[in-house]
């Protein structure tokens, strides 16, 4: 790598949440002010947001740094659970001894006991959840009644949410309004100024051990310019551009490094000048007219949208549905449909769907067989080999991962179904519901769809989870063995850490598949690798299905 040309001690633009690489700017000092406050209240809610890589997370970090004594932590890493496994988890991160299979009567009982046991010794405890806009309705719920544990003086709670700013939008949804009122401190923390880059840039150097300017002063201003000043980005581009300037046998960043930086890591250049102002009239202009168009086809529309049917159902598409029970069975080529047809859901499409139904029907693709009744769809994946990734991307992101996907659709009054997508074709796929198998077109679920999804895939027999560039394990061995079976590097078998020629390879596969270049060897990109390497196992295209 470059640290030994630049005399680093260590990369110095690394985006893991690391408190010593924090730069306490204005935002920073405030929203943590803001925290240390909300904490030292009795009970409630602590909320802090901010958009992607804004440093919410490495700014928790530092938080938990600075408790007192006498505080014992709770952390959630993954909110995509239901209520019992959101207790469990909070029960094992208190340590707390519990039932298997308990309820979630027996798991409160056992978080109060042990809450009121732990303020009788004096004791404080915090609960933090991160990317807390992925909890579900119920789970919000019961974590407000969590905040109804107490004693006659004392909350014996305190929890502490991250998340981005959907996550507000949430919370000022009517039917939260007794959630809202319980958050005794709020933050949303914002980018840094243009006029912070350099100082951040040094900071984040400085700790890694070099005193040289190797962004001069005048890249401030791009670098903000390319970057909106997210400090994940920033790291994510300086990385990059040292990367380059090591290439070249450069002592320097330039501006010329720089963009080509920006350019690898966003896919990208950021506009500029009279660039900008044109592209920016001609969204507005395409947005007003995209907004013209809706209006005028809602009115002229022969029939309603389907949640909010009218009784005549003729107009519907049920010649695409799938009667057999049976979602198991092979799924049909989309390559015959007409694409004028199916552009509406059908009037049952979302009746009584449910998330365990939905994976029930997921199941069934990979030749399982579940029980809806059965609450915890993940641990039961697990059991069988199977890990759940769930998360909010593009349709095109999901392409490109080529494996059935569970679908969160969400209706006109706000209220979430579920759907497998088993097919994708061009601009039309194959969905079940219920059992039923329909073919629609993409447009048809588009607006009822805003990227949350559950995928299941199978992760190879590694001993860690996640690999992050410079560290050791049997996962650099297999790295090797599958970027050189994919044809992108020539590995030696002597490969023991992930850097070098090796970490360079790894990137630009990352790049390639429009993943973050980070080299670090995670959930997303292990199931791109899989997928360049076609395994068994369902496919969403019928080409990776053959």
């Amino acid at each position: 790598m470059y640290t030994s040309h630049f005399g680093l001690n260590e990369i110095p633009f690394s985006i893991a949440p690391d408190p010593l690489y924090l730069y306490m700017s204005e935002r920073h000092r405030e929203a943590l002010a803001h925290l240390q406050y909300g904490i030292k209240r009795d009970g409630g809610f602590v909320l802090l947001t901010g958009e992607v890589g804004a440093g919410k997370t490495t700014l928790c970090r530092s938080l938990l740094e600075q408790l007192p004594e006498g505080v014992d932590v709770a952390f959630v890493f993954n909110p995509k659970v239901s209520v019992i496994e959101l207790l469990e988890t909070i029960c094992d991160e208190l340590r707390i001894d519990r039932e298997k299979q308990g309820s979630i009567k027996n798991l409160v009982d056992r978080l109060n006991a042990y809450l009121l046991e732990a303020n009788a010794r004096g004791r404080k405890t915090v609960l933090f959840i991160d990317e807390a806009q992925n909890l579900s309705t119920d789970v919000l719920e019961q974590l407000r009644l969590l905040t109804n544990l107490e004693t006659n003086r004392y909350k014996l709670l305190q929890i502490v949410l991250l998340g981005q700013p959907e996550l507000l939008s949430i919370l000022n949804r009517q039917e939260m309004r007794q959630f809202s009122q319980r958050i005794t401190a709020r933050y949303h923390l914002g980018p840094l100024d243009a006029e912070e880059m350099g100082s951040y840039v040094r900071h984040r150097l400085e700790i890694a051990g070099c005193n040289r300017p190797l962004f001069p002063e005048n890249l401030s201003k791009t670098l903000w310019q390319l970057t909106g000043g997210i400090p994940r980005l920033i790291n994510l581009i300086c990385d990059r551009a040292l990367l380059g300037a090591y290439t070249l046998n450069r002592q320097q960043v330039n501006r010329r490094i720089l963009r080509q930086a920006a350019h690898e890591v966003l896919g990208r250049l950021q506009s500029q000048g009279k660039r900008k102002k044109v592209a920016l009239a001609a969204a507005l202009g395409a947005l007003v007219l995209m907004i013209c168009i809706a209006v005028f086809w809602y009115w002229k529309r022969p029939y309603p949208l389907p949640f909010g049917f009218g009784k005549d159902s003729s107009a519907q598409t049920q010649g695409s549905v799938s009667e057999g029970k049976n979602p198991q069975a092979a799924v049909p080529s989309l390559g015959g449909l007409d694409d004028t047809a199916n552009r509406r859901l059908p009037e049952d499409f979302a009746a009584s769907q449910s998330m365990e139904g939905a994976f029930a029907d997921l199941a069934g693709l990979w030749g399982l067989s579940y029980n809806p009744d059965r609450p915890d769809y993940c641990s039961y994946a697990s059991e069988q080999g199977l890990d759940c990734l769930v998360r909010k991307d593009s349709m095109e992101t999901l392409r490109k991962m080529d494996r059935p996907v569970i679908l969160t659709l969400y209706g006109e009054a706000g209220t979430p179904f579920y759907v497998v997508m088993a097919r994708l074709e061009g601009n039309r796929g194959i969905f079940i519901a219920g059992g039923k198998q329909y073919d629609l077109a993409l447009s048809a679920i588009a607006s009822y769809w805003v990227g949350e999804y559950l995928l299941l895939w199978q992760r190879p027999p590694l001993q860690r989870e996640i690999l992050e560039p410079g560290e050791t394990g049997d996962s650099v061995a297999w790295l090797a063995k599958t970027l050189q079976e994919l044809g992108l590097y020539a590995a030696t078998g002597q490969e023991a850490r992930l850097e070098g020629s090796l970490l360079v390879a790894f990137k630009r596969f990352q790049l390639s598949n429009g993943l973050t270049p980070d080299g670090v060897l995670g959930p997303m990109t292990l199931i791109h690798l899989n997928t360049a390497r076609n395994p068994a196992g369902p496919h969403l295209s019928p080409l990776g299905a053959s």
